[in-house]
């Protein structure tokens, strides 16, 4: 009998990067099986894809209301359980919205939504569906970064005073400087990208990330973005002061416009008696630094690690655990929460962690456009 989840994708089609990162890592613990889904609003393209990467085209549809209609007029032991929403930022909340009210759970892309509004009507009405959401800030997936996560909540750096996180890309760079490039662009266009470029794509990652690792709430924010023409309606840069309280504060510094820079994720953080440093690209190594001890380092794979990291971990020391490995985890928490198994609190980001990254986008925006003032979270 085939135990694996029913799983239907929504985008990710052609040669979408995040579609190869959530097909791969569906697989990765054997817990689903892609059923079927809509991976491309061209339907020739949309069976050409599904035919490639062997799925079924009895449940490959041409658009996302026929794949609606025809899942539920399957019986509820064949039908899809969980689908994954990959496309552009706006479709996320009417896409999302509709699979909620048909009881489907679903795994979305973040930014979770366009506004903090269309967020709280998706919270709410998880709510009251009783179904499992995730959102998949994927660093989170880290064997390191739940390994950091459990031991600054274990007091390993004592209470935490200070957070120095930096998200530098530089893909936009080559493309905002080009008139015409950039209007070809959709996450420069507001209608397809929501309110914000930069932070909504990556800063949100930065966010999500120190609250995640912290177990802390910003509470008050400041923000100086950069536009970098008057004809730009999307932040391509931004600096960002946050405080914890009166006696924790830090920074997050996000940027696409960094020249040549890949995916320079890092993320610092500073306690009492200590501190940690990880960056995204090179994920296998967590710094860890004691006050008037040695500097460590710690690696994915052994048993003196916590359990959380153990679990996320599926190599040996010394063999790179990477980006879809990281996707893996988050869905094997879904998996784990989908069959009712026990998980660790933390093992996929879920949509209360969504809703907090669209007010933190609408806040920054605020106190930018009211002259880089702190506002409250």
């Amino acid at each position: 009998m085939n135990h694996k989840i029913r799983l239907g994708i929504l985008g990710g089609g052609g040669d979408s990067l995040i579609g190869g990162v959530h097909r791969i890592a569906s697989n990765m613990f054997d817990r689903y099986q892609i059923v079927g889904g809509c991976f491309n609003p061209n339907p020739t393209e949309n069976n050409e894809f599904a035919a490639h990467i062997g799925i079924p085209l009895n449940r490959v549809y041409d658009n996302f209301d026929l794949l609606i209609e025809e899942e539920m007029k399957l019986p509820e032991a064949e039908r899809m359980e969980v689908i994954s929403v990959l496309t552009p930022n706006f479709l996320h909340f009417p896409m999302a919205k509709k699979l909620l009210e048909h009881g489907f759970n679903v795994i979305c892309e973040k930014p979770l939504t366009t506004t903090s509004a269309e967020a709280l009507e998706l919270e709410k009405m998880q709510a009251e569906k009783q179904v499992v959401f995730a959102v998949t800030y994927t660093y989170t997936g880290y064997p390191m970064v739940r390994q950091m996560k459990q031991m600054i909540a274990a007091g390993a750096i004592g209470n935490v005073q200070k957070v120095d996180l930096q998200y530098y890309q530089g893909w936009i760079n080559p493309i905002i400087h080009d008139t015409h490039q950039r209007k070809t662009v959709w996450r420069l266009d507001p209608d397809k990208g929501g309110m914000s470029c930069c932070v909504g794509d990556i800063g949100t990652h930065a966010f999500d990330m120190v609250e995640y690792v912290t177990n802390l709430r910003v509470k008050q924010l400041l923000a100086d973005l950069n536009y970098r023409y008057p004809d730009n309606q999307m932040d391509v840069d931004g600096t960002i002061l946050v405080r914890f309280s009166d006696y924790c504060k830090g920074v997050l510094r996000v940027s696409q416009i960094a020249t040549a820079e890949e995916n320079n994720f890092t993320v610092q953080i500073y306690g009492e008696t200590g501190g940690f440093k990880w960056s995204q690209e090179n994920p296998n190594y967590l710094t860890y630094l004691q006050e008037g001890k040695p500097m460590q380092v710690l690696k994915p794979g052994y048993d003196f690690l916590s359990d959380f990291a153990k679990e996320a971990t599926k190599l040996p020391p010394g063999h790179p655990e990477g980006m879809y490995d990281a996707m893996g985890n988050i869905y094997n928490g879904v998996a784990k929460a989908i069959r009712g198994e026990k998980f660790t609190h933390g093992s996929f980001p879920d949509l209360e962690e969504g809703v907090r990254g669209m007010h933190f986008i609408e806040k920054v925006l605020e106190s930018h456009k009211n002259g880089n003032v702190w506002v409250n979270l």
